[in-house]
């Protein structure tokens, strides 16, 4: 099978909100009236960014899921992506599997594929996503205002625990790991969220390397600083296991740094706690809220009863 052949059965489809499809040298995408065009890449390596032997199904759900959640942290809604493929050798059951875990994740936000490139060699996915934002409604890193509150989405650190079992550095039973396993595969990317918070947050982030990490990217933008409760982060891992199996010092080590999450944390004024609340059953997603913006720049990290966590908390480092 070659390129030509391998795109026109496994990733050509026809054109839905596009000008053009799949097979012309440009994509034509136009955003809708008075909307702004959001746009991401987001490049995933074999043995770097996921196992060796992953379900192909799963790995094309996260390949654009990742990206999606980009569009999320901004408040943009998905129109449309592109993906470069780089292959070992062509594989047609592995392809079969993972144009259909991409496809399913697409269509369930209505987000067509509208261009890429194919070539041979170690197995390497780079996906481009499009997505519109009523024009200065984007939500942003640097916002973020003293006194905001800081919130989380969903449940963080069962990506890390996942890899901590493959590494063979803590051992669960075959229904956590299983449940650990899926988070790592298939995030959920949190787009009805993202929207649902435009003209209420004041800042937004994807977790992707680690909640500490990412968070930090929003103080550095809005020139802030944060007082964390690491144990309220702590309580939101979301696979059930007692202290024995996991300490605490592992507990806040995985959901405060683990990375991989893809959740979304955002800051709001205290005056927007309903707003928060509504825009959370809304988009039928759980959020806490998990300290506060401070003035004075760096990020305090305090127990549930307000004493210093000390520790060194590192999120993922594409280089480290």
């Amino acid at each position: 099978m070659g390129e030509f052949d391998l795109i026109a059965h496994y990733f050509k489809r026809p054109a839905r909100r596009a000008a053009l499809g799949v097979g012309d040298d440009c994509a034509l995408l136009a955003p809708a009236p008075g909307m702004q065009l959001a746009i991401s890449s987001d490049m995933l390596v074999e043995g770097r960014h996921f196992l060796s032997g992953v379900d192909p199904a799963r790995l094309g759900h996260k390949s654009l899921a990742v990206n999606l959640s980009d569009l999320a942290a901004c408040g943009a809604k998905p129109l449309a992506f592109t993906l470069a493929l780089s292959l070992p050798h062509v594989d047609e059951t592995w392809l079969a599997g993972f144009s259909r875990g991409m496809f399913a994740l697409a269509d369930a936000h209505e987000c067509e594929l509208i261009g890429g490139d194919t070539t041979h060699g170690p197995l390497n996915i780079c996906i481009t996503v499009f997505g519109e934002v009523p024009q200065g409604k984007a939500l942003l890193r640097s916002g973020a205002k003293p006194g905001d509150d800081l919130y989380i989405s969903g449940t963080v650190g069962d990506a890390r625990l996942a890899l901590e079992a493959h590494r063979g550095t803590v051992s669960l039973d075959a229904q956590a790991l299983q449940a650990a396993q899926a988070r790592m595969d298939m995030p959920t990317p949190r787009v009805a969220l993202g929207t649902a918070l435009r003209g209420i947050a004041t800042s937004a982030v994807d977790l992707s390397d680690g909640l500490l990490g990412d968070v930090g990217h929003v103080l550095a933008a809005s020139k802030a600083g944060a007082r964390i409760d690491a144990d309220a982060v702590a309580a939101r891992l979301g696979i059930r296991i007692d202290t024995t199996t996991l300490p605490q010092d592992l507990r806040r080590q995985y959901t405060l740094a683990g990375g991989d999450d893809y959740e979304l944390a955002f800051t709001a004024p205290a005056s927007a706690r309903d707003a928060v609340a509504h825009a959370s059953l809304a988009s039928q997603t759980p959020v806490t809220r998990i300290g506060s913006i401070e003035a004075d720049a760096g990020l305090r990290l305090v127990d549930a009863s307000g004493q210093p966590v000390t520790g060194r908390f590192a999120s993922f480092d594409h280089f480290a």
